[in-house]
């Protein structure tokens, strides 16, 4: 709840400046899909957290809004909050010890980010009065540009067990403690095409590297079966251990469970809508 708040003011406070220093800018709404990048399923080889471990059967929805506010033509700011889930199945892959780990999670993420955007292709007016044998430049209508900045995620990945989905972090399956938010680094390309002088449309790709392992509450080694299941219950027991159930070699404890050192990863593929803000006039300002 405090980061939601904390979210929502941040969001207001950003749309207040821009309003109060007068400059031009557009809301904008995408909706689109979103896929995840951690240590479960994936190809049917050892994980390599890149693309060919993406699972699209789990593709999920995806849907974000905020403000870009206008340094000038080429460069951007940014500020936006996005909804996403993610999830994993070990059951995707045939890869041995996955499959044999049995593990299987879904969260939700809500994500507020600060992004810098630089334009490669900007729009052009052309001719003022648009005459089909005028010399000079041509009006064009697309835009291409790069983005990369700064995120701040909640996420809370859940498991299931006998038709009910657990919340995995407060069963600590391998014995650690981590944070529901951590930081991304979010970066991709889009296209935007001008429709009229206040709406456009535009389509991104973006991709988020994240600091933390645990979206999918997955990371280092076995804990000891029996120890999990004397210190915090049978249920976090089933979830430290869904294949083995502490009676298999392959799970026994001190073993790989996960992959520290390559962090999860989650993207985001929408398109989208922009509204232009007129720039405002002053109280005391003469309309004429």
């Amino acid at each position: 709840m405090k980061f939601c708040l904390f979210i929502f003011v941040t969001l207001l406070a950003f749309t207040g400046f821009s309003q109060t220093k007068k400059e031009k800018g557009t809301y904008f709404l995408n909706v689109g899909a979103s896929n995840f990048l951690g240590d479960l399923g994936g190809a049917n080889q050892i994980g390599t957290n890149g693309l060919k471990d993406l699972e699209l059967v789990l593709t999920r929805p995806a849907i974000s809004g905020g403000y870009r506010y206008f340094l000038n033509n080429s460069n951007i700011i940014k500020g936006g909050l996005t909804y996403l889930r993610v999830n994993g199945d070990d059951k995707l892959t045939t890869e041995y010890f996955r499959n044999f780990r049995n593990l299987k999670f879904r969260s939700p993420i809500l994500e507020l980010s600060a992004i810098y955007e630089f334009y490669l292709l900007t729009e052009s007016s052309g001719h003022l009065y648009k005459l089909k044998r005028a010399k000079g430049k041509k009006a064009q209508s697309w835009n291409i540009y790069v983005f990369g900045g700064i995120a701040g995620f909640w996420y809370n990945p859940k498991g299931p067990l006998n038709g009910r989905w657990y919340a995995l972090r407060k069963l600590q399956t391998e014995g650690v403690r981590y944070s529901s938010i951590n930081i991304a680094i979010p970066f991709g390309m889009g296209v935007k095409k001008t429709i009229s002088r206040k709406i456009a449309l535009h389509f991104e790709i973006n991709m988020r590297k994240t600091f933390t392992d645990y979206i999918d509450d997955v990371s280092t080694v076995y804990y000891d079966y029996n120890s999990m299941l004397a210190e915090k219950g049978p249920i976090a027991a089933y979830f430290s251990d869904p294949g083995g159930q502490g009676k298999s070699y392959q799970t026994a404890t001190g073993l790989q469970r996960g992959d520290p050192k390559d962090k999860d990863a989650y993207m985001t593929i929408q398109f989208g809508i922009s509204y232009k803000i007129n720039r405002m006039r002053g109280i005391f300002q003469s309309k004429f």
